[in-house]
């Protein structure tokens, strides 16, 4: 299928590794060119060399921390006129609900409400104006299922949902399209972290909380950053401009609800 977004410009941000760059690259093998951020250079300019060889399109790399002012000014300038968005942070660590400071509250937020809030600010209104834009935000499954210990990352990711909601159909008119794209656990560095604690807590090997964990998982597995992608890419494309404001689960069936 042809998504009808070849020769379009997109910013994704945290997309050196991870679903970041599952999206990069689906996004590029559709003929997107990419506006690409990371905070480590090397990694960020090798994952961009290898968009460029295995698909020939322009791919600009902005090293930089998207959840910081400077960094998001940057990405901002590299990203004039985009077409399309898609957002990504690294979620904030796990613990326990006692321990958070304010501080600890703060720089969730930051990271993973208020830095993709800014990018919409910064983006949208170009877009409007051209009356085409596609805006996808990763957030988590603990939007709709809350995970204990990753309170901030609750708390941080429902809070962009609350927003996303009302400026999505706010942005709609004038045919800029505004969806969540809810993650459960991919085969990802930010899994192999979180089934590390478990490990280091429970005192079991990293294979044995992984094999533990897919287990919940109906579709008996983890999800690949293709397949995530793949979808946010559909998201991007001509096809997508009657879904507005939607949360879509990415998790194998992890989260159990009708509705």
């Amino acid at each position: 299928m042809d998504l009808g977004i070849s020769g379009r410009r997109a910013v994704v941000c945290a997309s050196s590794k991870g679903l970041g760059l599952g999206c990069a690259r689906a996004l590029a093998g559709e003929g997107v060119n990419l506006v690409m951020n990371a905070r480590g250079a090397e990694t960020l300019e090798a994952s961009a060399q290898a968009i460029r060889d295995d698909f020939g399109v322009e791919v600009t790399t902005v090293a930089a921390d998207i959840t910081t002012a400077e960094g998001r000014e940057a990405v901002l300038a590299a990203g004039a006129g985009a077409d399309i968005l898609v957002n990504n942070a690294g979620g904030p660590p796990p613990g326990t609900w006692s321990d958070w400071s304010r501080e600890d509250f703060i720089a969730a937020l930051d990271a993973n409400m208020l830095a993709p809030v800014a990018m919409i600010q910064g983006l949208v209104p170009a877009m409007m104006q051209r009356k085409w834009g596609r805006v996808v935000n990763i957030t988590s499954m603990s939007v709709k299922s809350p995970i204990a210990i990753l309170g901030l990352s609750n708390a941080a990711r429902a809070g962009l949902t609350g927003f996303v909601a009302g400026t999505s159909r706010q942005v709609a008119p004038d045919g800029v399209v505004m969806n969540n794209l809810l993650p459960g656990i991919h085969a990802t560095e930010r899994a192999d972290a979180l089934d590390g604690a478990v490990a280091k807590a429970e005192g079991i090997s990293i294979e044995d909380a992984r094999a533990r964990r897919a287990a919940t998982i109906p579709a008996r597995r983890y999800g690949t950053i293709e397949e995530f992608g793949a979808a946010c890419a559909f998201l991007c494309s001509q096809f997508a401009g009657f879904i507005v404001g939607q949360n879509i689960l990415l998790d194998g069936g992890a989260v159990n609800a009708t509705l």
